[in-house]
């Protein structure tokens, strides 16, 4: 399996000869944010696209339209928002089978909603195959988090936003982040949503751009020690042996 970091929340899995794209932002620029990184070029098109939730810089329709032909898996309330494309609603604990793999909506503790389109939900995704994988997408802490998913190799953790602070809503930040590593026990832990997008006041040197990762990979140590922190910067990937 390979791992490669986008940046925010997009991440590339590529397993059990599946390509699986997470929460596609794939711009340079978003409304006041420029990204921090430079993005080489596009994943070309993914067998799957995977929407979390519809907040805009989760479901970016922009971004969406690069990998136009990709089936595109969104909870449930967001086709409207999704017409052009070849969108499949979930609820939490469906699944749906993409070649080898069986993917399942899990949980998230979020507000998911996208305005005029409808309120929708937030959703996480499992991704099983020869290889466990557990995307949580944006969320905070909650109760069902232990052992969410069996086995699991690696988990994808949000740990920040996309500024100097988290912002509004329910999210985790690094020590959370942590927690959520400890409950969910997974081999790897990988953090996302962190590190690549910044307001276009500040510099590409600002402090919150490595400061949540460095912050994590400390409190992870402490909670939960058996797991391996993989830090990726945006563009790097993760062979999973």
């Amino acid at each position: 399996m390979v791992v490669r970091y986008i940046g925010h929340a997009t991440v590339l899995l590529e397993l059990d000869g599946v390509r699986v794209l997470t929460d596609p932002l794939l711009r340079k620029r978003v409304a006041h944010l420029r990204r921090a990184v430079p993005l080489a070029e596009p994943p070309s098109r993914p067998d799957v696209v995977l929407v979390s939730h519809g907040h805009r810089d989760h479901l970016d329709l922009p971004s969406l339209r690069l990998l136009r032909g990709s089936r595109v898996v969104a909870p449930r309330g967001l086709a409207s928002a999704l017409r052009e494309f070849n969108v499949e609603e979930v609820d939490e604990e469906d699944e749906i089978r993409v070649g080898p793999l069986t993917i399942r909506a899990t949980h998230a503790e979020h507000d998911g909603g996208r305005p005029p389109f409808g309120t929708g939900t937030a959703i996480a995704f499992a991704i099983l195959g020869s290889k466990r994988v557990f995307f949580a997408a944006d969320t905070e802490l909650f109760d069902a988090m232990d052992g969410l998913v069996e086995g699991l190799d690696v988990a994808l953790v949000p740990i920040w936003g996309w500024g100097p602070s988290l912002g509004r809503g329910k999210h985790l930040d690094p020590e959370t982040a942590a927690e959520a590593v400890r409950r969910l026990a997974p081999r790897i832990a990988v953090p996302i949503h962190w590190g690549t997008y910044r307001p276009f006041h500040r510099g590409a040197a600002a402090r919150f751009l490595s400061a949540p990762a460095e912050a994590f990979a400390r409190a992870a140590a402490e909670a939960a020690p058996e797991v391996h922190v993989r830090i990726l910067q945006p563009g790097e990937a993760l062979v999973v042996d």
